[in-house]
């Protein structure tokens, strides 16, 4: 079939997510037959670097052979089985991995991100109702995003998502963030959100945070001392902390979780996206015995956790979380012409996020070039994650969705948020692809003052 009949077919039947579907009578949906590597390939071969990870889920490559030959074998043994009163092997091997690598206790899954937030959010607020305490409300942040189910919805702050649900959403305080990562900002934003932790901190259960970067909060960044002092806060008022890392986990930041920068633990800590390497839909929800033992006890005390997902700990998803974290510890990369990843105990070369931290100083290099762009108002960085954020031009104009039209007429997938063009591509991508990757956004932002 050719990508014209299939793009027919599929606009018949098909509401595609966070779209205007009538965009389509201008703009060509992409249909894709596969993906390999860095590439994803349509109906008639015309490849397209995956610049921003297929929404932030793929690590290490479409397709990638290791992580395949893992859910192939998994699918030989058991395809699913309920969580409820029955177990399997991989959902253990994966809790025991997953709370030794954190330093939490207890694993909670779910399906997807939207899902490990309202699990994290009902968890906190029944948590107090069972110590006797009755704290309806939570804190986040300005600017935040966390997911598109209501109790997710509820804690995020992004209008465009939000705004139109206002009616049905739960209750929520917003906090300032910092209008940068200096100290100076920092410093004045936490002196904010104490005086609103100090207003309000009775009736709170919690506050949710996105660590060090908030992603579709159009990529805005903040540092680690104010994760830190949100925690410190949290600590003082007794309102737990939860850290929404769905998309920021597994190196995205540099380090494997972004609460390491600043050197915290939360009382919970949610998983999802890069948790199985881009496969399969999974999330986790991390948290502490502390927690936990508020649930635990006679079944007539009518204290327990009661909530379900069909899929709960799937075994094929399972299979994959656990090949992705097999390349996290085995995993080497080689400094040579292809940049391979090998999976070899023995292997000389750099961990995955030693080799990371070049990868990313490559590209920070790269684009200082977008300074020289009139239309370029700032560039910034944390580990993997890149943005450039252009003027502010109207949102009427769409201007970033103009840049996306000029990366797919080149062969490169760049979806923006508004005026920010970012990338955040799989880990495996190669010299050669970052040029070309930076090379078309570059050339598409200058194309808007032609």
């Amino acid at each position: 079939m050719k990508n014209q009949e299939i793009m027919e077919i599929d606009l018949k039947y098909n509401w595609h997510p966070c779209t205007q579907m009538k965009d389509h009578e201008f703009l060509p949906i992409i249909p894709i037959k596969k993906g390999k590597g860095i590439y994803l390939e349509d109906f008639e071969g015309k490849k397209y670097i995956d610049a921003i990870s297929s929404w932030w889920v793929n690590l290490f490559g479409h397709s990638n052979e290791y992580i395949n030959t893992k859910i192939k074998s998994q699918l030989e043994i058991l395809e699913h089985v309920i969580f409820a009163g029955f177990t399997h092997e991989g959902a253990i091997k994966l809790s025991e991995r997953l709370c030794k690598l954190t330093g939490f206790d207890k694993v909670f899954y779910a399906d997807n991100g939207s899902s490990a937030v309202e699990i994290a959010i009902k968890m906190s607020f029944h948590y107090w109702k069972n110590k006797g305490k009755i704290k309806p409300l939570f804190f986040s942040l300005e600017n935040s995003y966390h997911g598109e189910t209501i109790g997710a919805l509820s804690v995020g702050d992004v209008g465009l998502y939000k705004d139109t649900y206002k009616e049905i959403l739960i209750k929520n305080i917003t906090i300032p963030i910092p209008k940068d990562k200096s100290e100076k900002e920092t410093l004045k934003a936490l002196k904010k959100a104490r005086e609103i932790f100090e207003k309000h901190y009775k009736d709170v259960s919690a506050l949710i945070i996105e660590p060090l970067v908030q992603c579709a909060g159009y990529m805005k960044m903040h540092s680690p001392e104010f994760i830190k002092g949100l925690r410190k806060l949290c600590n003082e008022f007794d309102i737990h902390l939860i850290a929404d890392e769905i998309a920021v986990g597994f190196g995205r930041t540099g380090n494997m979780f972004a609460c390491e920068q600043a050197k915290i633990k939360p009382d919970f800590m949610l998983l999802s996206k890069g948790l199985t390497g881009g496969y399969l839909p999974l999330s986790v929800v991390l948290t502490t015995n502390e927690i936990y033992s508020a649930f635990y006890c006679d079944y007539a005390e009518l204290k327990a956790f009661l909530h379900s997902h069909s899929y709960t700990a799937n075994p094929l998803g399972i299979a994959a979380a656990n090949a992705t974290l097999d390349i996290f510890e085995k995993g080497k990369w080689l400094k040579n012409e292809k940049w391979e990843l090998i999976i070899d105990n023995k292997a000389d070369g750099l961990s995955i996020l030693e080799f990371n931290k070049h990868t990313s100083k490559y590209i920070w290099e790269s684009i200082q070039k977008f300074k020289e762009l009139p239309n370029v108002k700032e560039i910034r960085q944390t580990g993997m994650i890149t943005a450039i954020e252009m003027i502010d031009y109207p949102w009427q104009e769409r201007k970033g969705l103009k840049v996306y039209e000029y990366g797919l007429k080149n062969g490169v997938l760049l979806r923006p948020l508004g005026n920010v063009i970012y990338f955040m591509p799989p880990y495996i991508i190669q010299k050669p692809q970052i040029d070309k990757m930076i090379n078309t956004a570059y050339e598409g932002i200058k194309a808007l003052n032609d």
